[in-house]
């Protein structure tokens, strides 16, 4: 379970807004020698949002301290259906356009093919509960034992 502390600023209409208090600088080698300052980039050209909106299961209070739960695994399931399959598709586009026309022109509509089906299976993905789901964010106190720890399923 990777876990995130917050602190809850607002509480309306059965939501609860927190604030992530634990902000992650990427794999802790941003100010070493070697390290490549991506996460440093990455929030010069947009910062990441530090607020969000939660169901309020807990019954929780403005200024109460809460942990952010995320299933292991949900990340880099998400990263892949994002980034992996809209690289292999549009390799595997190009070369279906290769194999069949053996022209560059071809290869490059190939890969625009396979760009527009990893963007409609994206879209198909977005909607999906199930997927969803899978990547939901759960409020729990600070310090309690989560399903996970237990081996239960959730």
């Amino acid at each position: 379970m990777i876990e995130a502390r917050a602190v809850v600023v607002a509480v309306a209409d059965g939501l609860a807004r927190v604030r992530v208090l634990d902000r992650q600088e990427g794999c802790g080698r941003c100010d070493e020698p070697g390290g490549c300052r991506s996460t440093r980039l990455a929030y010069a050209l947009r910062p990441p949002a530090s607020e969000f909106s939660l169901p309020d299961t807990l019954g929780v209070r403005v200024g109460d301290e809460v942990a952010l739960q995320l299933r292991d695994g949900a990340s880099l399931r998400s990263a892949l259906a994002s980034y992996g399959l809209g690289a292999v598709l549009v390799i595997v586009g190009a070369a279906a356009g290769q194999w069949h026309a053996g022209s560059d022109g071809a290869a490059l509509a190939g890969a625009a093919g396979g760009l527009l089906v990893a963007w409609a299976v994206h879209r198909a993905l977005h909607r999906s509960r199930r997927w969803r789901g899978a990547l939901h964010i759960e409020m729990a106190r600070p310090g309690a034992p989560c399903a996970h720890d237990f081996g239960e399923a959730r």
